[in-house]
């Protein structure tokens, strides 16, 4: 016989119609509770009360020898909420991946300018993660933070470069320009000193959120020689002759992709041994799997879009397109880990934020952009 403490919730009733015939010969002994819950316990002679947050459940003391392996089923019913709660989770990842990956592909084929204030869009919102996350406790403890305004003006001048890299055809007059604005609002702030952790945030910052993505812009606005067209676009309604941008960047992204999702397989059925500790989920395994999946669609998509290059030099592409990805990711639980967070935003059901999302995309587009045009395609 264990004593057991059965937990209703419902409506205060008078104490003649308590459940409780007479007061427990035993005394109620609760758990230790935590003082953020603000519980509140009275003690009646014909019942125990407990109110929580003005609202009231009611405890009732009882001897019953059917209880003694509620420690086991307690387990057994927060493992299976957790597996309940996982699958929801695994379902809104994919629902909402879905809806991203189509609208980010036909943005991807529109190109110009419909691209581009695509991607400036996603930038503000990576970047405005980015100086929310260096405002963070974790990171703030250890050095000053730029100023709130001086945040939200980078978050807009990151949004403007990729703007600025379409409309004057490269990256140095924004960067130059943005890097001018910067150091004067800094210099100039009343009442306070510039520091120099103030000015390497903000600056690593520019370059992570704005400079790094505008390579994007350059790969599928810049390059417009036309490769050797195949006919199935044409029958989908597509393009007979795509550029050679788009073909890079649909090659990228669909790389990336596969890396992500082969290294998270591949982790998931055999994953034993810690790549680093900045990401205590990632294994050796899980990267082989990423590197063999992400090479793996980069050839195959390539001949299918007629990618002028051999062999060696797709295989190489993919393997560029698999370290960027896998840089980025660990360059961002890098800042999350300091920060002391799990996501860097809520914005996206399942996924967290927008920069969790491209974290992968941040490196791999200087890295594709430079390949493309160190082999003069």
């Amino acid at each position: 016989m264990s004593p057991f403490v059965e937990v209703c919730r419902y409506k205060p009733l008078p104490p003649f119609q308590c459940p409780c015939r007479s007061s427990p010969t035993n005394p109620l002994i609760l758990p230790k509770l935590s003082s953020n819950l603000r519980l509140l316990c009275s003690s009646h002679p014909r019942f125990n009360r407990i109110s929580l947050n003005r609202r009231f459940i009611t405890a009732v003391a009882r001897v019953e020898s059917d209880h003694l392996g509620d420690d086991g089923n307690s387990k057994k019913e927060e493992e299976r909420v957790k597996e309940v709660k996982s699958r929801s989770q695994f379902k809104k990842r994919v629902v909402f991946g879905l809806g991203i990956g189509l609208s980010v592909g036909g943005v991807v084929l529109a190109g110009g300018w419909v691209f581009t204030l695509a991607l400036a869009a996603a930038v503000l919102l990576s970047a405005r993660e980015y100086f929310e996350l260096v405002r963070s406790k974790g990171i703030a403890q250890g050095m000053t933070p730029p100023p709130r305004y001086l945040s939200r003006v980078c978050s807009v001048i990151c949004a403007l470069m990729p703007i600025l890299t379409l409309y004057f055809g490269h990256i140095d007059i924004a960067v130059t320009s943005s890097a001018f604005v910067v150091a004067m609002a800094l210099l100039l702030q009343r009442g306070r000193n510039p520091r120099f952790s103030q000015l390497s945030s903000t600056m690593f910052g520019l370059f992570y959120c704005g400079y790094l993505p505008c390579f994007w812009v350059k790969l599928r606005c810049g390059l417009t020689s036309p490769v050797v067209g195949r006919s199935w676009p044409v029958l989908l309604g597509g393009q007979g002759h795509w550029s050679v941008g788009l073909v890079a960047i649909l090659v990228s992204f669909c790389g990336i992709i596969a890396s992500d999702t082969f290294a998270f397989l591949g982790g998931k059925a055999f994953g034993k041994t810690p790549l680093i500790s900045i990401s205590p989920k990632k294994t050796w395994e899980g990267a082989v799997a990423g590197l063999v999946g992400c090479i793996t669609v980069t050839v195959l998509l390539s001949k299918s879009l007629s990618w002028p290059q051999p062999l060696v030099s797709t295989i190489a592409f993919g393997v560029l397109n698999f370290l960027g990805s896998v840089f980025g990711d660990l360059t961002e639980s890098m800042i999350k880990r300091d920060a002391g967070v799990k996501d860097s935003g809520s914005l996206i059901p399942g996924h967290g934020g927008i920069l969790d999302r491209v974290d992968s995309y941040i490196f791999t587009g200087a890295l594709a952009y430079s390949f493309v045009r160190l082999h003069g395609v």
